[in-house]
């Protein structure tokens, strides 16, 4: 399908859930207790945007530090935006789809799924990420070096 047209969709389908949600869990517990609870959600997912965040940040640091390439750690950046986004976005659906972003577990999944299905990767059987898709020419017993011929 194309994203553009997965894109409107969402654009028309999240407000209406939305406003629904709203009106039926406001006939439930009251107008004031779901401002309060949409408010509160709000700053309970920027409080653990920004720790999630920090935690990232310092993962990031130490994969550089270690001369790795700190892939998965800035897709799960990206994903912590994504979350505070729709954190504070007011609303029951979007809440509860950022919060999911948040479990470190469950956002380290989506990014795996996400590194296999858009760059073909194979798992590696570690838990540090992918490895390089081993081609017929791979030989696994070659010695690198420099040579010169002497005449």
């Amino acid at each position: 399908m194309n994203p553009l047209a997965i894109l409107l969709a969402l654009f028309f389908i999240v407000p209406i859930i939305e406003i629904y949600l709203l009106i039926e869990i406001g006939s439930i517990i009251g107008s004031f207790a779901t401002i309060f609870a949409v408010v509160f959600t709000a700053v309970l997912g920027a409080w653990m945007l920004r720790v999630q965040g920090f935690a990232t940040l310092r993962r990031l640091q130490q994969t550089a530090a270690e001369g790795g390439i700190p892939a998965m750690e800035v897709l799960e950046g990206a994903m912590l935006l994504v979350a505070g986004a729709l954190l504070l976005t007011p609303g029951f659906f979007t809440d509860t789809i950022g919060f999911l972003c948040l479990i470190p577990q469950l956002r380290r999944s989506m990014a795996l799924w996400f590194f296999q299905r858009i760059f073909r990767f194979p798992r590696d059987t570690s838990n540090r990420g992918f490895r390089r898709p081993r081609s017929k020419n791979d030989r696994t017993d070659a010695i690198e070096g420099e040579f010169r011929r002497d005449e």
